[in-house]
């Protein structure tokens, strides 16, 4: 019976985790856009890192879009720290979009404001 519980408890403590994680049929991968706007916020976390960014349209409106980024692991390996961006920041960002429209994407590559050109490090099962 305890062995049981402790299953249960196991199982159950797991079950937001798996909800919690989409998979990345939501970005539409099959197309890229180039997003240019200024850092709003950048988060270096596990399981994914993200940029936040406010766009102004042609119209002068102003929208902040998200850009979902593989987590702080994979993205050393591509040149990144956790200071690379800062609020501030003005950059152009190449994505796949969501596939609703709305304002965001996964993250493909960036060109920072000294002009480097950062791009994304796929996650491999097994690497080092």
């Amino acid at each position: 019976m305890k062995k049981t519980g402790t299953l249960l408890l196991i199982t159950l403590a797991t079950v937001p985790v798996v909800q919690a994680h989409h998979a990345p049929a939501v970005f539409d991968q099959t197309r890229t856009i180039v997003v240019e706007g200024v850092v709003t916020e950048f988060v270096w976390a596990n399981p994914h890192s993200w940029i936040r960014m406010d766009v102004v349209a042609d119209d002068g409106t102003v929208t902040n879009w998200s850009m979902e980024m593989n987590p702080p692991t994979y993205l050393v390996r591509g040149g990144w720290r956790s200071t690379t961006l800062q609020p501030g920041d003005k950059v152009s960002v190449v994505a796949n979009p969501l596939r609703t429209d709305e304002p965001g994407g996964k993250y493909v590559a960036i060109t920072l404001p000294d002009g480097r050109v950062l791009g994304e490090q796929e996650a491999v099962l097994g690497e080092d």
